[in-house]
């Protein structure tokens, strides 16, 4: 079980990543990224042909049990993640364009960011290539009521805390938001039904506000997917995935996805996915006429996730699109009169 001290390790850490310029998890995180590429690459926008709209809940690391700095105080949120999302291929712009807002929730930091893309598209050898850009808002937020320095602490039972010597800290009297503006951009290659490379830079101006010491992490993604029809029974097709994400460029902050899932007759679909040092997770889901119903489950492999009262139970991710055409009927061709040659 963790100790009292542990876990006010645990929280401290997740908020002090948030309150110092951070470079920790602040893109939300998703296990099924291979069907929720526009949160991580404009220039996927519209690349399905359908226009389509994407719910997706993501609540991670259940069961992780953090006590309050102070008795009395909130413990803080473990990371919870709200999506929306809505794109649509737009002939006359040559390309797609897309919307996408998201809510996450960590510690005492909390994010609410609206993003807009438009991805440039062109016929290249025997697929497309898609160029997109990416402008967006994110408020900021944090609850500076709840966070403590190391040295604000007397030792005292009775009266545990002083006044903080932190100037950031010493006037926390509620929550401070910040709006940051960025902007990002990104590359696609694919050829239908056999394989796509993408890449993206995430905040490519690295937006910050001073008022709550929070800098935009440069993110660098690299995305690739394969699918493999099996020559013994056409109805299964294989499909590989993986996601290569670093941030600032710094080989140290880097993370890696691999994911494999195996799909029957574009009906139904399950598979596997790791996360190096943080998570084996297994994804399952169905197509039902123009629905995508998909879930998924993480089992935490860092030391967050072992079984032991009060660590991770695992992360649920549960995801619902809906795609559809427009499709408008041709014009009839005019009919033209001449009186000259009536009967």
């Amino acid at each position: 079980m963790l100790t009292g001290l542990s876990k006010k390790a645990v929280i401290l850490l997740i908020a002090v990543s948030f309150a110092s310029i951070c470079r920790s998890q602040q893109e939300a995180q998703f296990t099924q990224f291979m069907f929720n590429r526009l949160s991580w690459n404009p220039a996927s926008a519209g690349s399905n042909g359908s226009m389509c709209a994407t719910l997706l809940y993501r609540n991670q690391w259940m069961g992780l049990q953090l006590d309050p700095p102070i008795q009395g105080a909130q413990a803080g949120s473990t990371p919870v993640t709200y999506l929306f999302s809505f794109e649509s291929p737009v002939k006359p712009l040559h390309g797609g364009l897309g919307v996408l807002f998201f809510m996450d929730n960590i510690g005492y930091n909390s994010s609410k960011v609206v993003l807009l893309d438009y991805a440039f598209r062109m016929y290249w050898g025997k697929g497309d290539l898609s160029v997109g850009v990416e402008a967006g808002a994110r408020i900021q937020s944090l609850d500076y009521k709840y966070l403590f320095g190391y040295n604000d602490f007397t030792g005292n039972p009775q009266n545990p805390t002083q006044p903080s010597q932190d100037p950031l800290l010493s006037g926390r009297n509620g929550e401070k938001d910040a709006t940051i503006i960025d902007a990002s951009v990104g590359m696609l290659y694919q050829v239908p039904h056999v394989f796509h490379f993408e890449w993206s830079l995430k905040n490519l101006l690295a937006g910050a506000n001073k008022d709550i010491n929070f800098k935009n992490a440069r993110i660098l993604n690299l995305g690739a997917g394969y699918e493999y029809v099996l020559p013994s029974n056409p109805s299964f097709h294989l499909r590989p995935y993986a996601l290569f994400k670093s941030a600032d460029f710094n080989l140290h902050t880097w993370q890696l996805d691999v994911a494999c899932l195996l799909e029957y007759q574009a009906a139904f679909w399950g598979g596997v996915s790791y996360r190096v040092n943080d998570a084996v997770s297994f994804l399952f889901g169905v197509n039902a006429k123009k629905f995508r119903i998909g879930a998924s489950y993480d089992i935490t492999t860092s030391q967050l996730g072992v079984y032991k009262d009060g660590r991770s139970n695992g992360t649920v991710e549960l995801y619902l699109r809906y795609c559809f055409k427009v499709i408008v009927p041709p014009k009839p061709p005019s009919i033209y009169r001449n009186t000259r040659y009536i009967d």
